[in-house]
């Protein structure tokens, strides 16, 4: 019975001494990604929200509600991102994370086309706060 408790003990007290390690280093976690949703229209690209904004993580959504198909691009600062061809009535998505400043998304078309379609602004401010504080994130 001795033997028991023994063992018990000995057991314990290597996992207490293994629960408090020093190597843990405590990293901050990237901000929280931000999504935005975004639409081709004839004239323009839009997306929402465009302004006061903090560089991180980014998710943008965009919809093709014209009739043509359009290829889209993220282009600003040290970026040019070639997102891919979007179909008509169909959703692309970017992920990126941008560093303050002006950024573009457009949508141009493989044919030559009367009037270029105006592209959306994206004014990227200083970075956001990590999110080693928010609860429930993967």
């Amino acid at each position: 019975m001795g033997g028991r408790v023994l063992a018990t003990c000995a057991i314990a007290a290597i996992f207490a001494v293994g629960c408090g390690d020093e190597d843990f280093e405590r990293k901050p976690r990237a901000a929280v990604r931000i999504e935005l949703s975004g639409v081709i229209q004839k004239d323009k690209v839009t997306v929402s929200p465009a302004r006061d904004l903090g560089a991180g993580p980014f998710e943008i959504t965009i919809s093709n509600q014209t009739d043509k198909p359009h290829t889209v691009t993220l282009e600003g600062e040290s970026i040019k991102e070639d997102a891919g061809s979007l179909a008509p009535s169909d959703t692309l998505t970017i992920k990126r994370t941008l560093e303050p400043g002006t950024y573009e998304v457009r949508a141009g078309s493989e044919q030559a086309v009367p009037k270029e379609i105006e592209p959306a602004v994206l004014d990227i401010g200083a970075e956001r706060p990590d999110s080693n504080s928010d609860l429930l994130l993967p």
